[in-house]
């Protein structure tokens, strides 16, 4: 998705490719919470917070 993004030079969906990059960081916070390593999970959990907030802001600008 975001290669056809940078050869079209569209970028109508980008709030929906941010959306879903911050998906993963939340599973992947999860997982790192299964795994006992709190530091790299609520980092990525903030991170995921932080494309959440982005995504719909860019989603109501539109």
């Amino acid at each position: 998705m975001a290669a056809y993004e940078l050869i079209t030079k569209n970028f109508e969906f980008q709030s929906l490719l941010i959306l879903l990059l911050g998906l993963i960081m939340l599973v992947m916070g999860l997982e790192e919470f299964q795994k006992k390593r709190k530091a790299y999970g609520w980092l990525l959990v903030v991170v995921f917070l932080f494309s959440l907030f982005v995504s719909v802001k860019g989603f109501l600008l539109h």
